[in-house]
């Protein structure tokens, strides 16, 4: 260990973020020293009978009938994102907390050594399975101005459907400079046709997503909750900032809570990933946020909630823009191969 090194916090991505662009992105990437990694989450994929990580990301064709299948995009994200965070030149960055967005939790839960690789494959293939079998939809609607400043109109006709739709439509995930909405498909289609078109392309529908993070969810949560004891759940040995913005702080065994939190409020509440950002910043102020693949697309909602803080003067997405323009940027994505070399090499 050497003084020189950055410190940094870790963040996971979610649901989503495994597409056409990233197909070869794993094995590609892939020093050899990981290569027996990867062969452990692929064995227990055989055990699961389900078609390995190396098998769906070398495929010839991006398929959405088959890479966008739950429990095969849940396992190329959450391998995407482990053997990312296993790739880390830890001779040139301390790790000092480890967070994700959404499913990233499960990610984050494997890089913190709270699973091992058989555990952390396993569940993170089932809750695929039994969250897909959920009701509702999901759709995402931005709540900030073009220079990510928050937007007190967008946030205001955001809250009216909520309101509108009590009960039947919820705050799934506070992304950043986005509202995540989730419910119901009739709330859900009827709060989409309400709210005011933006930029062509919102409100977005997220096809194929259940209603994450709300009750909808409660009858996979209290299936996963028996399926999965506390037992299985083990201290990490890095801090863990959840989607609470709750810091579960290493080497400190509370097995059952970390169990009811991941199973539980976890799977049907709100996943605030703007407060875990926020928090990863006052609480550890590291000097640098490590983004890890699969894609390249948190980077923007990490800045959005760093410019709702007004964190160390950052205001807009010009100011953010213009910080990066460094050698070593505050905010470093793995799925940007000029920002990877950075962090492995």
């Amino acid at each position: 260990m050497t003084s020189s090194r950055k410190t940094a916090v870790v963040v996971c991505p979610g649901r989503g973020t495994y597409n056409k662009p990233e197909l070869g992105s794993i094995s590609n990437a892939l020093p050899a020293a990981l290569q027996s990694t990867l062969a452990q989450i692929d064995h227990t994929r055989t055990e699961l009978n389900l078609a390995t990580v190396s098998e769906l990301d070398q495929a010839p064709l991006f398929k959405s009938s088959l890479h966008q299948r739950p429990e095969h995009a849940a396992a190329l994200i959450y391998a995407g994102g482990y053997l990312d965070y296993q790739a880390l030149n830890t001779d040139k960055f301390e790790v000092v907390a480890i967070t994700g967005n959404s499913m990233g939790w499960y990610t984050a839960m494997a890089c913190a050594e709270s699973w091992n690789i058989n555990t952390s494959t396993r569940l993170v293939t089932r809750m695929a399975q039994l969250t897909a079998g959920g009701a509702g939809a999901q759709f995402i609607y931005p709540v900030v101005d073009e220079q990510w400043r928050p937007c007190a109109a967008k946030q205001a006709a955001v809250a009216q459907q909520l309101e509108r739709f009590a009960g039947d439509l919820k705050m799934s995930i506070k992304y950043g400079g986005y509202a995540v909405l989730a419910g119901s498909e009739a709330a859900c289609s009827a709060a989409m046709a309400a709210l005011p078109r933006l930029d062509e392309r919102f409100p977005m529908l997220l096809p194929g997503h259940a209603a994450f993070h709300t009750h909808f969810m409660q009858q996979a949560s209290q299936q996963a909750l028996a399926e999965w004891p506390a037992a299985a759940f083990h201290a990490p040995q890095t801090p863990l900032i959840d989607g609470r913005g709750q810091i579960w702080p290493a080497h400190v065994t509370h097995q059952a809570a970390l169990q009811q939190y991941t199973l539980g409020h976890q799977v049907t509440e709100t996943y605030d990933f703007s407060k875990v950002i926020q928090t990863a910043a006052k609480e550890f102020a590291p000097d640098h946020f490590i983004l890890l693949g699969p894609g390249a697309g948190l980077g923007g909602a990490v800045a959005q909630a760093l410019i709702e803080i007004n964190w160390q003067g950052l205001d807009s997405k010009a100011e953010f823009s213009a910080r990066q323009q460094v050698s070593l940027p505050y905010v470093l994505s793995m799925g940007l191969p000029e920002q990877r070399a950075l962090v492995t090499g």
